[in-house]
């Protein structure tokens, strides 16, 4: 693994830009090497995440707001202080209904995060 692909150890919420990634949806990049990854992801109400799927498992914790998440076949709807599991390969997205935050974990990492040259 090259130095580019590793985070600073300590990591201040102020001094990371947000990115927007799709309409009332951005997203900040907090720690990560090739093993793991934490991605703070905000919602405004109304706000989608597309159902997707990615070959890495997936821990997310709902630190606010109300989401209407899908994972797989199931539909549930979430809120502050629940989180969600999602294995390898299998579809997920969600709706917010309320808005908040969610607390992103991968493993490993998700490349396709990073900006080539970082």
């Amino acid at each position: 693994m090259d130095a580019a692909a590793t985070s600073t150890e300590f990591i201040f919420s102020q001094e990371i830009e947000w990115e927007q990634v799709a309409p009332k949806l951005k997203r900040k990049i907090y720690g990560y090497d090739d093993k793991i990854m934490m991605v703070k992801v905000a919602f405004e109400a109304g706000g989608v995440g597309e159902i997707h799927d990615h070959h890495h498992s997936q821990a997310t914790y709902v630190e606010s707001g109300v989401f209407e998440m899908t994972i797989g076949d199931e539909v549930k709807t979430l809120r502050a202080g629940d989180a969600f599991y999602i294995p390898p390969h299998v579809s997920h997205g969600c709706t917010c209904t309320e808005a908040g935050i969610l607390i992103d974990v991968f493993s490993p990492m998700r490349e396709d995060f990073i900006q080539v040259g970082e």
